[in-house]
């Protein structure tokens, strides 16, 4: 029943209305006009008898019109239901004829008509001048097309429209008789079209399909749609009662087993409580089907145990890591790349490179959320930032951020788990890091990865290969829950200090991202903005009772650190902070500056002073650089000869192919001896000494090939090393400089250490773009395609005195 509300707007032309129908005043409608009734979300089909309710006005007025003139009227669909006064072009063209069976007033003031419908009709054009909507209408006659497609079509119809009215039990026998006794195919699909329950706009498409083939056509598809839905609701009916029949014989078995166990004395109530819980919280728990299934199987396995048994606290442990891991797939969230470039550039100083690649990460993550992005590992040396890097990413994304240390794991159950046999045995540590984390789609660092080493239960790093692998983490099998568990949407980063210690396989399922050393005024920034704020936090200090000058804090990196780093920074700036304190807790100070002439009372003398100009101002010794895993260094390569036969002693604890880089050198030197103005018996001579302090530290690699050459060639033309320049790269038997790797490191320890000049091998030029601006911009950088490129550079022509000083 469609029931018309009375627009206030309407209210105005009531009266009106009703003076003209009392008076009979308004003119005579055409013989080829009828009165339009405009009806909401409703559609009458020729032959169909429908009840309607009207509310407006002009509505009221052209039914009642129609009753007292006893003419048809047209019931037309409007198009927007939310329109109170619809013109005759906000109504659909097509509508349909109606008598006007009764018409009845009820106690409450509402107007219902009961109509039958006639023909369809076309509305033409709006007549003006009547109290109700009238118009011009063409009406249609219904075609008698018939034929073999018409008479298939028909019984097609007939037998959907029976098997439907069988599917519904609401469904009179009356009404399948009628459809069984059709003889019309017109009707028929108008009366289908009719009952079917879809919307008005859909019906209102049957309306307007005045040919009878496609309207039959229309009709089938939809009854066939709803033919579909019918058979699929009648399934799960029966399904649902085999389930609840099921469920009642399972019912009354558990009661006969608790009276059972009644008579048994094993206790009325039991762990019924305790088991209904559990039942509830797997339920809850969105489980896959298969977890499900394990879980149900072991609660029923629950349910027969003795709350005293051994396997029961088990069991009910097992459950319990069931219940509590987040099963349910995270929505997706969005990602502000604005905000985080905001964040990175919050949280970190520097790192320009670092930061661009995690927002290329984010971005893709953004654009593809379902694509397999790649593993993230962060290497670079100790105290660089790697580990506060994935801190910044999780707060980024919004996710949660659970770390994983695998420094010293040897055990590959560590990851994957123990069996269940095992007494106290638990899931590994991803798994446990995911339930800490309450969702899949953490942010999981999976920190020092190449600490990870093979030992006699098994080996690590061959169970990360599943979980870092895209492919194949989204079944990983954790060996206690020994059922699937989706890791896909686990956002994995790594950190080493080194790849060299990481298996292969493993490091091919990972994208290296490489985080270098800080410069000096770097790590002056990232003091003043980040290491001062914490140390005054953790000491209980205030801004207003502590400050230190930048002098101060540039003299504890240069004079009292020396890293790649900032954690010694850190904890010399904590020192200094923690003296304060003890003198303001004793109310000797209440506040205090630090400048840099107070360091040396807090902190001691200074830790580290300008070696290149101790130890390289005089021949034969020459200043290399090196890489270690905590960043880059200066190597000092010191060569002495006394008299004897021509022997190479070399000290220093050197490596196999550092020890060859000597032998080299030495060749290369007696190879070129006339042209550096060496007599050849200078060899013969003298027993030649190769010395590289720090002889506890052992030392390896072919990148000392030039510093050693240099030292030789320094040490027999007795003439000095330039104290301003370093140097590195391997060295050949025909003089070629060779390129090395760690440029980056060794250029940025070389500029820590107060080198202003570096020389490199030709084909590392390429190696600058990674370098620092700042450190491109101090330094002047020789490129050297041979060793003699390196003679005219580095050692200072004969005669010229020696500059013992070295800029800092």
């Amino acid at each position: 029943m469609q029931l018309e509300k009375t627009p206030p707007q309407a209210q105005s032309e009531s009266a009106a209305a009703t003076e003209v129908l009392e008076t009979g005043s308004a003119p005579a409608l055409p013989d080829d006009a009828l009165i339009i009734v405009p009806v909401r979300n409703v559609v009458l089909f020729p032959g169909m008898i429908l009840p309607i309710t009207i509310g407006r006005e002009i509505s009221i007025a052209g039914a009642q019109q129609a009753v007292k003139t006893e003419r048809p009227i047209g019931i037309v669909l409007q198009r927007n239901p939310e329109i109170d006064s619809p013109a005759l072009d906000e109504l659909y063209p097509v509508g349909t004829l109606a008598n006007i069976l009764r018409y009845v007033t009820t106690p409450d003031g509402t107007h219902h008509i009961i109509c039958q419908g006639q023909q369809r009709f076309r509305v033409l054009e709006p007549l003006a001048g009547y109290p109700y909507i009238a118009a011009r209408v063409d009406r249609i006659a219904e075609s008698d097309a018939n034929g073999k497609e018409i008479e298939a079509r028909f019984m097609q119809l007939k037998e959907r429209a029976l098997e439907v009215l069988q599917l519904m039990p609401q469904a009179s026998q009356d009404l399948a008789g009628a459809v069984q006794n059709m003889g019309s195919a017109a009707m028929l699909a108008d009366m289908v079209a009719g009952l079917m329950d879809i919307k008005a706009p859909e019906k209102q498409k049957l309306l307007e399909a005045i040919e009878l083939q496609p309207r039959l056509d229309a009709v089938l598809e939809l009854l066939a749609q709803r033919l579909e839905v019918l058979r699929l609701s009648r399934e799960i009916d029966e399904r649902t009662k085999a389930s609840m029949d099921e469920r009642q014989r399972e019912y009354l078995l558990r009661e006969q087993l608790k009276s059972i166990q009644k008579e048994l004395g094993e206790g009325e109530e039991g762990n019924a409580a305790e088991v209904a819980d559990l039942r509830q919280a797997i339920a809850d728990a969105h489980m896959p089907d298969e977890v499900q299934k394990q879980a149900s199987k072991e609660l029923k396995r629950l349910e027969r145990m003795s709350d005293g048994s051994a396997e029961y606290s088990m069991v009910r442990t097992y459950l319990d890591w069931l219940i509590e891991l987040p099963w349910k797939a995270p929505e997706a969230g969005a990602i502000d790349i604005a905000e985080a470039r905001r964040i990175l550039g919050e949280d970190h100083f520097g790192l320009d490179m670092v930061k661009k690649r995690i927002l290329e990460f984010l971005a893709v993550r953004k654009l593809n959320p379902d694509g397999h992005g790649p593993i993230l590992c962060f290497v670079g040396p100790p105290g660089v930032g790697k580990t506060s890097l994935g801190q910044s990413i999780a707060r980024a994304l919004g996710r949660s951020f659970v770390r994983l240390s695998l420094g010293g794991v040897h055990d590959e159950a560590e990851i994957r788990g123990h069996r269940r046999t095992y007494i106290g045995a638990l899931p590994g540590n991803i798994i446990q890091a995911l339930k800490k984390a309450g969702t899949r789609d953490c942010v999981m660092m999976l920190d020092e990865i190449d600490k990870a080493g093979a030992g006699m239960h098994g080996d690590p790093s061959a169970a990360l290969l599943e979980v870092l692998d895209p492919e194949q983490n989204s079944t990983f099998r954790d060996n206690y829950l020994a059922v699937p568990f989706d890791l896909s949407r686990v956002l994995f980063i790594t950190t080493a200090n080194v790849l060299d210690t990481v298996p292969g396989p493993l490091r091919d399922r990972m994208e290296i991202v490489q985080l270098p050393g800080y410069t000096q005024e770097e790590k002056l920034e990232i003091a003043r903005r980040y290491l001062v704020k914490r140390q005054l936090s953790d000491n209980g200090l205030s801004a207003q009772q502590f400050d230190i000058s930048d002098g101060a804090l540039a003299a504890i990196i240069r004079d009292y650190t020396r890293e790649a780093g900032v954690r010694s920074l850190e904890r010399q700036i904590g020192a200094v902070c923690r003296r304060i304190a003890v003198k303001i807790a004793e109310g000797e100070l209440s506040q205090a500056r630090i400048e840099e002439g107070d360091l040396a009372d807090i902190l001691g003398p200074a830790k580290f002073e300008n070696e290149v100009a101790l130890r390289a101002g005089m021949p034969g010794v020459a200043t290399g650089l090196a890489w270690t895993p905590v960043g880059g260094d200066i190597l000092f390569i010191e060569a002495s000869k006394n008299a004897g036969g021509g022997k190479l002693i070399l000290t220093g604890q050197l490596g196999d192919v550092m020890k060859e880089s000597a032998q080299a050198a030495l060749t290369l030197v007696k190879s070129r001896a006339a042209n550096l103005g060496i007599a050849a018996a200078a060899f013969e001579r003298s027993d030649i000494h190769v010395h590289v302090p720090a002889g506890a530290i052992p030392k390896d690699g072919p990148s000392a090939g030039v510093a050693m050459f240099i030292a030789l060639a320094s040490l027999f033309t007795d003439r000095k090393v330039r104290t301003d320049t370093a140097m590195t790269g391997e060295i050949s038997l025909r003089g070629l400089v060779l390129p090395v790797g760690g440029i980056k490191e060794k250029v940025l320890a070389a500029m820590r250490a107060g080198i202003s000049r570096v020389m490199l091998p030709a084909r590392n030029r390429k190696d600058l773009e990674e370098v620092p601006a700042e450190a491109r911009e101090k330094l002047e950088f020789v490129f050297l395609e041979d060793v003699d490129d390196a003679v005219g550079m580095a050692i200072e022509p004969e005669g010229k005195a020696a500059d013992l000083t070295a800029q800092i």
